[in-house]
């Protein structure tokens, strides 16, 4: 898969919602439901970090959830690419990159959204091809003032901004030319999930899904 494909299959996926919730969850015996709660909420594409080991088992569980975009996010080693690929996950989502990752995902066919956060790195990336980049730590980097500054000397990127976004500034975020969406887990708060708060849940989606 060359780098312009997964930029269509990327864009494709990003303009699907604003607000693309993060998962880390430890049970994978609950994702389905999780990932149908987030569904009925109306956001259906979600990144499932892979920060516990039952990452991949949550991947493949919510991969069974019909409508559902599952993308495994936190990927920087390229042994985990084919894993990802295997356990159904439909696009991939990195805080940074290099060269092994790339070629990784191109052979597992998964589309890549690989991570930035100085302008050194968003040329590198840019001099790839990749015309979508997440901002990856937003917030510790300066938040959206700063992310509103980069838009005027990189015009052409789009940006997914994770790391530090919550309900009270995703607006901010969202307001920029150059936010494509953000992701957070403030939809899936810890509490709420292993309580599996169903209903708390979903208002939550419905709340974010709304954000603009």
């Amino acid at each position: 898969m060359a780098v312009n494909t997964m930029q269509n299959a990327i864009t494709k996926i990003c303009k699907m919602t604003s607000v693309i919730p993060l998962i880390e969850l430890n049970n994978h015996q609950i994702a389905k439901p999780l990932a149908q709660t987030l569904l009925a909420g109306g956001l259906s594409t979600i990144e499932v970090t892979l920060r516990t080991p039952a990452a991949f088992k949550v991947l493949n569980e919510m991969a069974g959830v019909a409508e559902s975009i599952g993308g495994v996010g936190t990927l920087i080693d390229p042994e985990d690419v084919q894993r990802a690929a295997n356990a159904g996950a439909q696009f991939a989502v990195s805080p940074g990159v290099t060269e092994d990752l790339i070629t990784a995902c191109e052979k597992a066919r998964l589309p890549l959204l690989p991570g930035a956060s100085t302008p050194t790195e968003i040329m590198l990336l840019l001099q790839k091809g990749f015309l979508i980049q997440k901002y990856f730590p937003a917030e510790a980097s300066g938040g959206y003032s700063r992310l509103q500054a980069i838009s005027q000397v990189f015009p052409q990127i789009s940006f997914f901004p994770t790391g530090g976004i919550t309900e009270q500034n995703a607006a901010n975020y969202l307001k920029l030319s150059n936010t494509i969406c953000v992701g957070g887990s403030w939809v899936t708060p810890k509490k709420l999930v292993e309580a599996q708060d169903w209903n708390a849940i979903k208002k939550l989606a419905n709340d974010a899904k709304n954000l603009s």
